[in-house]
Parts: C-alpha cells; sequence; structure tokens
C-alpha cells in the first residue's frame, strides 16, 4: 500500500502522519509531498526517514492513496492527476466537498456509499464532522427539522500563523498576524471570510455540507462561528427541532450508543466536553443534553471535538481504512 500525504509538513498533514502510525495503517511506501522549498528535507514515520518529494515526482510513484491537505487551489489542480494513474484522493480542502460528482464522507454515516469508481472523496470540514457525528443517529430516529449552531473554534484550525500569534500575545510580543485583532483574551466573529450575504464561509459550510452527509435538504440551518484563544479543538452549542418528539433519556441511549461518540453529560458531578480534554483524542463528545423549553420537540447539546483530528486527519484515515478494509482500492 503506497501512501501519499500531501502537505506532510502542515498541521493538519503532521496528524495524519501520527494517526497512519497510531492505527497501524498498512503503509508499505509513504511519499510525503510538500511545498517546494521542502523538497529534499526529510521527515520521520515509525523510526524511519522519508524525503520529502515534489508533486510531480508523488504522481509518477502512483500511489494508492492520496491524503490531501495543502488548500483548495492544489487540490483542484493537482488530484486530478493523481485521480488519473489510479491513485484514490482523500480531499481535506473545501474544493470538492460540494461538487455534485464527490462524495463527501463521514465514515460513521456514510462510508457506504463509497464504491471504487470514487477516486477524489472529499473530507468535510471540521465544525460541520464533529456536529454531524453526533446528529446523524438522531435524525434517523426523529427526523431533524431546523438546527442552530453557534460554534466556539480552535486556533488551530486557522494554522501555524494563528497559534504563532496568540504565543506571542501570551508573552507580550509583536509578530506576524492571522488575524485582524489579538486573539489573547478575545472571541472573534470572523471565522474565514465573510460573503455577500453576510455570513462567513465556514457558516455557509456547515450550512451546505451537513444538508448534503445527510442527505436532507429539507433542514433548515443556520450558524454563527467565533474564533477563540483555544488550542484543544472545536465546541458547538446545538439546538435541534425535530419533527417528531424524544425522550431525554433514549436520546442519551442512543449517542452512547453511536460510533465515535462520547456521552459525558452528567452536570451534578461537573461532568461535560470541553476541548483541553478532547485534544489528542478522536472521539465526538456530547454533553449538556437538555430539552428546549421554548419550543416543541426541541433539544440543546454541546458537542466538542479535536479538529485536528476527528476534525480532519483522522477523519481521512478513517475514510481510507474503509477503503482498504472493503476493497475499494
Amino acid at each position: 500500500m503506497k501512501v501519499a500525504v500531501v502537505g506532510a509538513t502542515g498541521m493538519v498533514g503532521t496528524v495524519m502522519l501520527k494517526v497512519l502510525a497510531e492505527q497501524n495503517f498498512p503503509v508499505t511506501r509513504l511519499i510525503p509531498v510538500a511545498s517546494e522549498r521542502s523538497i529534499g528535507k526529510e521527515i520521520s514515520y515509525e523510526g524511519k526517514a522519508y524525503p520529502i518529494v515534489s508533486m510531480q515526482d508523488a504522481i509518477d510513484a502512483k500511489p494508492d492513496i492520496a491524503l490531501f491537505s495543502a488548500g483548495g487551489n492544489t487540490s483542484l489542480e493537482w488530484a486530478p492527476k493523481f485521480e488519473a494513474v489510479g491513485t484514490t484522493v482523500i480531499d481535506n480542502s473545501s474544493a470538492w466537498r460540494m461538487d455534485a460528482s464527490k462524495k463527501l464522507v463521514v465514515p460513521e454515516i456514510n462510508a457506504n456509499q463509497l464504491t471504487a469508481s470514487d477516486k477524489i472523496i472529499a473530507n468535510p470540514n471540521c465544525s460541520t464532522i464533529q456536529m454531524v457525528v453526533a446528529l446523524a443517529p438522531l435524525h434517523r430516529k426523529y427526523k431533524i427539522k431546523r438546527i442552530v449552531v453557534s460554534t466556539y473554534q480552535s486556533i488551530t484550525g486557522t494554522g501555524v500563523k494563528a497559534v504563532r500569534q496568540l504565543e506571542n500575545e501570551y508573552v507580550g510580543e509583536k509578530g506576524e498576524m492571522a488575524y485582524p485583532y489579538p486573539i489573547h483574551r478575545n472571541a472573534l466573529p470572523h471565522c474565514d471570510v465573510f460573503v455577500e450575504n453576510g455570513y462567513t464561509k465556514e457558516e455557509v459550510k456547515l450550512v451546505n455540507e451537513t444538508k448534503k452527509i445527510l442527505d436532507d435538504n429539507t433542514i433548515a440551518i443556520t450558524a454563527t462561528a467565533i474564533r477563540i484563544p483555544v488550542v484543544g479543538g472545536h465546541s458547538e452549542s446545538v439546538n435541534v427541532e425535530f419533527e417528531n418528539d424524544f425522550d431525554l433519556d433514549e436520546v442519551r441511549q442512543i449517542l452512547h450508543n453511536a460510533p465515535g461518540v462520547v456521552v459525558q453529560d452528567n452536570p451534578d458531578v461537573n461532568v461535560y466536553p470541553m476541548p483541553i480534554y478532547a485534544e489528542g483524542k478522536d472521539d465526538v463528545f456530547v454533553g449538556r443534553i437538555r430539552r428546549d423549553g421554548s419550543q416543541p420537540n426541541s433539544l440543546n447539546m454541546w458537542i466538542v471535538s479535536d479538529n485536528l483530528r476527528k476534525g480532519a486527519a483522522t477523519n481521512a484515515v478513517q475514510i481510507a481504512q474503509h477503503l482498504v478494509a472493503h476493497q475499494l482500492v
């Protein structure tokens, strides 16, 4: 199994390599790819040194799977070239997510839709993944009518530049700014760029990707995405209105039985999800589960997950694991 990791030196690419090793993914040859300035440098994987190669060299090696985390423009240009040599691309950018001809996959929900002919597979946005992992089993039982979500997102979703900005601000040093304002001791209602309707691209992704993954365009969704000075993961306050009523104990049991979900919901002893404990883990943590008394059939919940792992790298590796297990590559 020849595996290329495109964007191997970036934040998500680094975690992809870590997750591949942790999961004992059957890599017989690793092909790390990064920007031109990194070509020839070496990365370490399971105790071995691997030279970083160019995109074309990686294509020439005809990998079985290519895990992409190098930005949308790179994916649009290069993913079809990998596809042309028979490689299955799992892409972490937004480039292919809303392409009607491409599958948008969260393995716990819709990996069974994948076939051997799917050569470019889209990995959803981090904030979308954790929300739908928790909501999909409830949607199957009660049918979701409307979602109102507010996110509180880690700076790691922006990248290394944002981490450096926060670290500089901690110690009072000036440096390159990832955001238009300080992030230390602040909250920015500004994730990604603003679009014409006043929402940000991050908020639009939550709307469109959720409908595609759950395969239901009737769900009404509205989102507000906030960047906060946290490293460990994204948190989401989610209000869900269902078509049908529910029992809270049954909701907790459904979530407890859902793959990839850990219920942390005992406020009497201060048990609830927090990014400080989600960091480094692959699960989606759900708590503060309570009925919304302001309208019928409505539920409030708090969802937390490590955005670099389940929100990106782990989800991509899980897709690859599914492809291998079902002999689709």
